[in-house]
């Protein structure tokens, strides 16, 4: 197996990236290895090394490898050997091992990535029956803000870990407050001046009291808060000569999983007609509007993840930062892309024949659904978090091809122009072609629906599965929806392929924007769940 990495850079310095076991590359292998500044040669585990100057910058030192490091943390998260004692300078020490360890990676170092060629690439690998995993992005909680959306790509939201990082503030009143960072030094038996707001400048005898999450050169705790917030402003003011002293990090654990306040939230946010009119002045620029199916499509892990690094760059990013790293603890949508990346490798590996959309159906009917107290818990998680154990047997696919997208596409309204950019063609006649049905007119692993402000709902899915389980299987449908919303599914029992989902109800009511229900499909020993939006857009 062989994982592709579009990202910036990597460095063989890591050694997640060893090499020891492995032989030569497979002779289908027909990619390359270019050289560069501070980057001589491939290995028989990181075989393939492209880079890219898009913004033709005129630096000097283009290479595969990067003075970044986020390039290697997530190429070591997808398939990285297994290291141990791995840690960050004593932090979050343990065993760091790619989602699918002995895999092969390849990577292609841009220094500009857009979302939309990205789009239109992971069509191409598509069609090579190749799955493309892409960050939701972290602009969260903010709605409408997901990103990577078109339906052939695996959109990933960022969920934590049970692993939590904290750090205690010992205040020179005696109280003790507690904050988030990652401080890797041990504190003097000294007591530091207690400063507000955050210093510019680099001081070795300050802490600071920041009101906003930052990466720093000086020892910080980031007070998340309003009630530990008011209790170190209350101390503050109540003497001229306030003090106190950051304690080490520490590895505690918490409630798991939820959604990242910063991954970004569904639904889409741009109008099919907004869209066109976009096409038509910028052809090579396709801005999805995919309004119809829940996104983002599931979650994984990417808070405080430990993962390789590189020592051209520092830990904190900053240049004047001298503490170098082969391994790193970094957050965002971008280190649960990876995790996703390696599921989908694992299953795979597993049964080599399973479509892209095959794949992606597995990861995200077999997802565990987030357990927390939330209505709109869908728009941030999409069908839950990522279980790729459980994605080996699904029961039941819902399965999706070239021809299938291209009719989605034809529905939607994209130009012939414009079509023709996303699957490699000069143009594209979609007279010629059956048209989708349903509300959304595609067969996606999920259901979504958006209505206007006192509208009512009505909306019809038409989905095709395939079953994957024991040949005399059978499936029975099983509906959870809230009070009006009413769910009906033609047929409720599955010794077929065809379904049909009628969605009816009144106006979604004024203190809400969604409902949230789920389709299951169940047998003796399989549950198939798809989730169910109905989101009320804002004019």
């Amino acid at each position: 197996m062989i994982v592709g990495m579009f990202d910036t850079g990597i460095s063989l310095d890591c050694p997640s990236f060893n090499d020891s076991g492995y032989g030569p590359p497979p002779p289908t292998w027909k990619g390359k290895c270019v050289t560069g500044a501070n980057f001589t040669g491939c290995n028989n585990k990181v075989i393939g090394a492209k880079f890219f100057n898009l913004q033709n910058s005129p630096e000097p030192n283009f290479s595969p490898a990067h003075d970044q490091g986020h390039g290697t943390h997530t190429s070591s998260t997808a398939a990285g050997m297994p290291v141990r004692g791995a840690s960050l300078e004593g932090i979050g020490g343990g065993t760091a091992r790619g989602g699918v360890a002995r895999a092969r990676i390849a990577m292609r170092d841009s220094k500009e990535v857009f979302s939309d060629p990205v789009a239109i690439g992971a069509f191409q690998a598509m069609k090579r029956g190749i799955i493309t995993s892409c960050s939701a992005g972290n602009s969260g909680p903010a709605t409408m803000t997901v990103e990577n959306v078109a339906p052939w790509i695996l959109t990933v939201a960022a969920s934590n870990p049970d692993r939590l990082f904290t750090t205690v503030v010992d205040l020179g009143d005696g109280h003790k407050v507690e904050g988030m960072s990652i401080n890797t030094f041990t504190p003097e038996k000294k007591i530091y001046p207690l400063v507000e707001p955050l210093l510019p400048t680099l001081q070795k005898a300050a802490m600071a009291m920041p009101d906003y999450s930052t990466t720093t050169l000086i020892p910080a705790v980031y007070v998340y808060s309003n009630t530990t917030g008011k209790t170190i402003d209350l101390y503050i003011n109540s003497t001229k000569d306030a003090q106190a002293v950051i304690q080490k990090v520490k590895s505690t654990r918490g409630p798991a999983p939820f959604v990242a306040s910063f991954s970004s939230r569904g639904p889409q946010s741009i109008s099919t007609n907004i869209l066109k009119v976009i096409m038509i002045i910028y052809l090579y620029l396709v801005l999805f509007a995919l309004v119809f199916y829940v996104q983002p499509d599931l979650t994984a892990p990417g808070v405080d993840i430990l993962a390789g690094y590189s020592k051209l760059a520092t830990l904190s990013g900053d240049p004047e930062d001298s503490r170098r790293n082969v391994f790193n603890i970094l957050s965002g949508t971008s280190m649960a892309c990876p995790h996703a990346a390696g599921a989908a490798t694992y299953v795979k590996s597993f049964l080599p024949h399973w479509s892209p959309a095959a794949i992606k159906s597995a990861l995200m009917t077999t997802a565990t659904p987030m357990r927390i107290n939330d209505i709109t818990v869908e728009l941030g998680s999409g069908s839950g978090q990522n279980n790729p154990v459980k994605a080996l047997d699904p029961g039941l696919l819902y399965n999706n091809n070239i021809d299938s997208y291209i009719a989605f596409l034809c529905k939607e309204g994209y130009y012939s122009s414009s079509i023709g950019i996303i699957i490699g063609t000069k143009g594209f006649d979609c007279s010629g072609i059956d048209p989708a049905q349903g509300t959304d007119g595609i067969n996606y692993p999920s259901m979504h629906t958006q209505i206007i402000p006192n509208g009512s709902i009505s909306a019809i899915f038409y989905r095709s599965v395939t079953n994957v389980g024991l040949g005399n299987s059978t499936y029975r449908a099983k509906v959870t929806s809230p009070k009006g919303l009413s769910i009906k599914v033609i047929p409720d029992t599955l010794i077929f392929s065809g379904v049909k989902v009628m969605l009816k109800g009144p106006p979604v009511p004024k203190e809400s924007n969604l409902l949230s229900a789920s389709l299951e499909w169940n047998d003796s020993q399989h549950n198939i769940r798809s989730p169910i939006v109905v989101y009320k857009r804002t004019l």
